[in-house]
């Protein structure tokens, strides 16, 4: 079990606080002009993350021991493993959508997330059915709200369950 703490800061940004089960800590505060993207980042990680299963994706990671920083694939872990890359991808893409004006069909997303891992060299990540990126987006959904209705300086907590 991974406890995952989202503290809200009063210019918009966030702190990241990740507690593993053994008790350690890894944390992260986004200072950049870009600071307010990253709990709404992090929060459709948690939603595809756990709404699909994934354990080896970034709160995976962060859960089995690894450090924030190395979830860059530059750090003392090496290269992250495939899962990780797959679930960058998918988060990515619906960051994308969320950022744009127009909401993609799941053949879209499906085509999308093939061409963009295809780009890089990557096999194409699981197509999802349109049930799975439905209860993604309600996933998601339901974080934003917890997270726009959070007041500041408060902490929104989940639990990642690591099986």
């Amino acid at each position: 079990m991974l406890l995952i703490q989202i503290t809200k800061r009063v210019d918009g940004s966030s702190v990241l606080r990740c507690v593993r089960s053994d008790g350690s800590v890894t944390w992260q505060k986004q200072d950049s002009k870009h600071a307010a993207f990253f709990a709404y980042h992090d929060l459709t990680h948690f939603a595809v993350e756990s709404v699909l299963g994934y354990r080896q994706g970034f709160f995976g990671l962060i859960a089995q021991g690894w450090e924030i920083e190395d979830t860059t694939g530059k750090g003392s872990r090496g290269r992250l493993p495939d899962e990780a890359l797959e679930v960058e991808n998918l988060v990515g893409l619906l960051d994308r959508e969320r950022g744009g004006s127009a909401l993609w069909s799941v053949e879209e997303f499906n085509d999308t997330a093939a061409l963009q891992a295809s780009s890089t060299g990557r096999t194409a990540p699981r197509p999802l059915s349109p049930e799975d990126l439905a209860q993604v987006k309600a996933k998601r959904s339901g974080l934003f709200s917890q997270w726009r209705a959070l007041p500041i300086g408060q902490c929104l907590q989940l639990q990642f369950e690591q099986i």
